[in-house]
């Protein structure tokens, strides 16, 4: 006993060697050592963010940025409960506070145990304004042990919650279930689970427990149930109570309530321990009706996201007039960006992200100055200033959602690899009634197959798909193939949702050092065709054969012209195309540098065969003429201001396309046409599909599609109506 008791100290003192403890009292810190209380609020875009507020003397004020620190924003951040600080803002990013401006020149060491230890003007004593005031990042997360003690029983209303973690903690009957939706409510405070009395709880607290959860709704549940086992169970209640309004992130953003009076079994005589009961989004229920109903409008969704690597995340654009375009970014904030994630059926919003973190849309930005109570079904019905004029894509608004915990990340890993983003894909799966994990047939194994993996680990976008991985040496006890005939889409969240050939396995090669592999990324390229340049570079040319003998060789005339005389010519409809990157990271091709192509009649490299197809349809979508363009010169043509070129073709250069760049294939360049000589006069509908192979992995393939209306009357050619993606 006593040698236990001794590695307990012994832990005890290395924990606050590591991260200063929390659940010391105010009574062992120095003697005259000012007693204070700290709080993160302003503009925040996370509950780990915010501008520094103290609490002195009965006051709240700020902290001023004159000489502040990291050592300091982490001593604050320990102080708050956080295992240290991310960074510090200067100048009132998180916007001015009020009241006095309480400490001023701030200067710690970073060993202090609280704000107050630290050498300072003295409280009060600052000649800054509040425009100066500081803010901090904290790391998310929480000190283990931490322990909330307020230094002032009168004021714990002004405080937000502070705690280790929070749980849902299932009845029996309910364990099994995935996602967990309904449970006793538990917060983690000096490292024992506590339960919350439910006398002043209510539906604004219910809200916002579902929507850290992943959830956009709350339900009732069965209170006799609950109530019989209550009585049964020994509790262990909280010192507080939860004051939330209903917009919060997280439990950690709302504010204290009153402090409870902790009296054994007599706590909570007119209550019970807390309970929480959610309806999860449609995509994450065990039924199609067992969904939200009122999130995500199945029949015409009026927002999506796009460009995001993970469920939940991405760029926000709205549908008006027929037409997607972007949100900007001016005023976004967690109110309106958990609108939309509430809307699509995911929970509150983790973070309002800004300046086209997720990636940069296309075409027109819909909304402006967007003001939401956080309480709309949908972000159409928020406040947005329609005048507002100058946005650009490059402050494009984005948001990461809550999600449930689905758990989908223990049925797949990756085995063999270098590092924890690359590996042999290996699945676990039933096997003579127990759980055994195994490999993918590599049989068809591409990047959409890629994408949903690296998706379901929630290691980013897919990077390659591999179809032998004999260089990385997985478990041997895992060679078995027990998922083959895979295909997926590229939307699903997790491999088991794509199709594939069930229990009776087809994988001719066999797995082992055959079985399928992927390398993963944190960000992708995301091509993007200029619509308005094709629509305004539309012409036709006739051309006579004889000077097309290299575009023949390389398929670039439809088939009646291997018959054509070289006297005869081809009537051709030419137009220009600009191919943007607004993804994240460069578009390269995958084909090694050593391995492109060499075509001798055009005198070039090929690093992708077929970079574009061009296809001219009936307006039932049947192919009457066709085109495609292979990637001779991947190179950024044009940049945007601040942004230099890293590609050119010249000196058998490097190919490739720059984030915020564009490769301008010219109307006047072999191949940048479709041959139109057979097509009789009528209406079409002209489609270029860019890396319609997804030989390279993007970000987001939907907008690598670009249609127009087409008429043709035997002499002339008129396009019009061009548009990205699928018009709704």
């Amino acid at each position: 006993y006593l040698l236990a008791l001794r590695k307990i100290n012994l832990f005890s003192m290395l924990l606050c060697v590591w991260a200063p403890c929390q659940a010391q009292s105010d009574t062992e810190l120095p003697p005259g050592t000012p007693i204070i209380q700290l709080r993160l609020a302003g503009d925040k875009r996370k509950h780990y963010e915010g501008r520094v507020e103290v609490y002195y003397n009965g006051e709240w004020g700020t902290v001023c940025d004159d000489d502040f620190s990291i050592h300091a924003a982490n001593i604050l951040c320990r102080e708050l409960g956080f295992v240290e600080a991310v960074s510090w803002s200067p100048s009132s990013k998180y916007g001015k506070g009020e009241g006095r401006i309480w400490l001023d020149n701030v200067h710690c060491s970073g060993r202090e145990r609280t704000l107050a230890q630290c050498k300072s003007n003295g409280f009060g004593v600052s000649d800054c304004k509040h425009s100066e005031d500081v803010g901090v990042v904290c790391n998310q997360r929480r000190i283990p042990g931490f322990k909330f003690i307020s230094s002032f029983t009168n004021s714990v209303e002004s405080l937000n919650v502070q705690i280790e973690e929070v749980r849902i903690r299932a009845i029996y009957s309910q364990r099994k279930r995935v996602p967990i939706t309904e449970g006793y409510l538990e917060v983690k405070d000096g490292g024992k689970w506590r339960q919350i009395c439910d006398e002043e709880w209510t539906e604004m607290n219910n809200r916002v427990i579902c929507g850290m959860y992943g959830f956009p709704g709350e339900k009732g549940y069965n209170t006799k149930v609950y109530k019989l086992l209550a009585k049964r169970r020994k509790k262990n209640y909280w010192d507080f109570g939860v004051n939330c309004t209903g917009n919060e992130a997280s439990l950690h953003g709302c504010k204290l309530g009153h402090k409870v009076e902790l009296k054994g079994n007599a706590t909570c005589e007119k209550g019970m321990p807390v309970v929480v009961s959610c309806v999860p989004g449609r995509a994450f229920a065990p039924s199609y009706t067992q969904g939200f109903s009122k999130a995500y409008r199945v029949e015409q969704p009026l927002v999506r996201l796009r460009g995001g690597a993970n469920t939940g995340d991405g760029r926000v654009e709205v549908l008006k007039n027929g037409e997607w375009g972007t949100v900007c970014d001016d005023s976004w904030n967690l109110k309106a960006a958990s609108v939309v994630c509430r809307e699509l059926g995911f929970g509150s919003a983790k973070e309002a992200l800004a300046g086209g973190r997720l990636g940069q849309g296309m075409g027109p930005v819909h909304m402006n100055e967007v003001e939401c109570s956080g309480f709309e079904k949908s972000l159409t019905e928020c406040y947005f200033n329609r005048d507002a004029l100058g946005c650009s894509h490059e402050e494009d608004a984005a948001v990461r959602c809550n999600v449930p915990a689905m758990g989908f990340q223990n049925k797949l890993r990756l085995s063999g690899g270098r590092n924890p983003f690359e590996g042999r894909v290996e699945v676990l799966a039933e096997k003579n009634d127990s759980l055994v994990w195994g490999t993918v047939c590599s049989d068809s194994w591409g990047t959409m197959e890629a994408t949903v993996v690296c998706r379901q680990l929630g290691l980013g976008f897919a990077s390659n798909a591999f179809q032998e991985t004999w260089y990385w040496p997985g478990d041997v006890r895992a060679d078995d193939v027990v998922m083959s005939g895979v295909r997926c889409s590229g939307t699903e969240m997790t491999l088991a949702q794509c199709l594939h050939h069930g229990k009776h396995l087809h994988c001719p090669r066999g797995g082992g050092r055959f079985a399928a592999g992927v390398s993963c990324s944190e960000s992708a390229p995301d091509l993007v065709l200029n619509a308005q340049v094709v629509e305004h570079t539309t012409y036709l040319e006739d051309r006579p054969m004889y000077i097309l003998q290299c575009a023949n060789e390389e398929h670039c005339l439809s088939s009646s012209a291997a018959t054509a005389t070289p006297s005869s010519y081809r009537r051709l409809m030419r137009f220009s195309s600009q191919i943007h990157n607004n993804g994240q990271s460069d578009f390269r091709p995958r084909a090694a540098h050593n391995s492109w192509v060499w075509h001798d009649c055009h005198r070039h490299y090929h690093s992708m065969e077929v970079f574009t197809h061009y296809d001219l349809l009936s307006l039932n979508g049947t192919k009457v003429a066709e085109g495609h363009k292979a990637s001779f010169c991947l190179e950024d043509t044009q940049c945007e201001e601040g942004t230099e070129k890293r590609y050119e073709c010249a000196n058998f250069g490097q190919q490739g396309i720059t984030v915020g760049c564009w490769d301008t294939y010219r109307h006047d360049i072999d191949c940048q046409w479709i041959d139109v000589t057979d097509v009789v006069p009528g209406d079409y509908i002209f489609q270029v599909v860019i890396n319609p192979n997804y030989e390279v992995a993007e970000s987001d393939y939907t907008n690598n599609i670009m249609k127009c209306r087409c008429r043709y009357d035997g002499h002339l050619i008129w396009t019009y109506n061009c548009h990205i993606g699928e018009r709704r």
